[in-house]
């Protein structure tokens, strides 16, 4: 089963990064930029796979990445190469790669959506029962909808939880439907109920009905949208306390593998990772491809270039210090392992 776990992780995140890099390469070719190289993982190569288009597609060294190197990427001397291009060819083939990522991370919500419908959010269905709990001596069992407790309609999960908080230790009456029919039944919830378990001993979801495609693809942006805006808004959500260091912590391949192994759904998991490598990648850090294009950015707005050297120079520091970075987040996985709430 780990054997399992570990082939699909290390095949997705795979698959997301040569994604990345494909937007790159794309952009590039579609606007006469050659490319002289796609790898996966950073230098020194490793092997050259096979060589498509004018581009050696390789192999390398350090598994921590890709990268796509378009001809006279730092020498703007170089005729019909990248660093030679007006600053609009080189500013959509810098975006093209995270917005590729971003694009699959909404693809991949609308197809999550699709499949397991939307969320009946007035309705409460149990989904596990603790063995022993209250709700098990009861009688209930997974796939019951809870729809009263004594004589209050429950219409969402957070009403249900508060009329049993309200009643711990008392014997409560309990309004269930189950196959279409209706039953009822008493319970005591616990004050003290054992770790992991809440006072009844269940744990609640919520239904989910059928949408259309067009209603999935809305869904799968919205989501987007917000994994964006969390990843942003998280240094901020830190500062003021509303989020633990823990929730705001980088992780590495084996942070990501052990997360993986605890979602839900390997679809849910690997749309968080590819917005998040998406808008990672647009963050104006030096080596990003942020970075990359903020330099461009005096030049539409100013018509003033960086100095090639000068540039170059601020890029090969970046990927430097990017590299020690990603390496240290990865020792810290071992040194320092991710605490996953249980």
């Amino acid at each position: 089963m780990v054997a399992f776990q570990l082939l699909t992780f290390v095949l997705g995140i795979v698959i997301l990064i040569v994604l990345h890099e494909l937007g790159h390469f794309i952009a590039a070719r579609s606007l006469n930029v050659e490319v002289e190289e796609f790898g996966l993982g950073f230098p020194p190569r490793v092997t050259r796979l096979f060589r498509a288009w004018g581009t050696d597609f390789t192999l390398n060294a350090i598994p921590l990445g890709g990268f796509v190197r378009p001809k006279g990427e730092n020498d703007s001397t170089v005729a019909g190469g990248l660093a030679a291009a007006s600053p609009w060819v080189r500013l959509v083939v810098l975006v093209a790669g995270p917005l590729t990522n971003i694009m699959i991370g909404v693809l991949l919500g609308a197809i999550l959506f699709y499949n397991l419908g939307k969320p009946v959010t007035n309705k409460v269905l149990i989904d596990q029962v603790a063995d022993n709990s209250p709700a098990a001596q009861a009688g209930i069992r997974p796939g019951d909808l809870i729809v009263g407790v004594n004589g209050n309609t429950i219409d969402s999960q957070q009403k249900l939880q508060q009329i049993i908080n309200q009643n711990l230790e008392t014997k409560i009456i309990l309004i269930y439907q189950r196959g279409g029919q209706t039953f009822s039944t008493t319970l005591t919830p616990r004050a003290n109920p054992p770790e992991g378990e809440g006072a009844m001993g269940i744990r609640m979801t919520n239904p989910r009905q059928p949408i259309s495609l067009g209603e999935a693809f809305t869904a799968g942006i919205s989501t987007t949208y917000d994994n964006i805006r969390g990843i942003l808004t998280i240094p901020v959500r830190m500062a003021q306390g509303q989020a633990s260091p823990e929730e705001g912590r980088l992780v590495g391949y084996r942070g990501m593998f052990e997360i993986y192994q605890q979602v839900f759904n390997p679809l849910w998991f690997f749309m968080a990772i590819s917005i998040s490598l998406g808008v990672i990648n647009l963050l104006p850090f030096p080596a990003l491809d942020g970075g990359r294009i903020l330099m461009t950015l005096p030049e539409i707005l100013f018509h003033r270039r960086i100095p090639q050297n000068y540039e170059n120079a601020i890029n090969l520091i970046g990927f430097a210090v990017l590299l020690i970075l990603l390496i240290y987040i990865n020792v810290q996985d071992f040194v320092n392992p991710i605490v996953l709430p249980k």
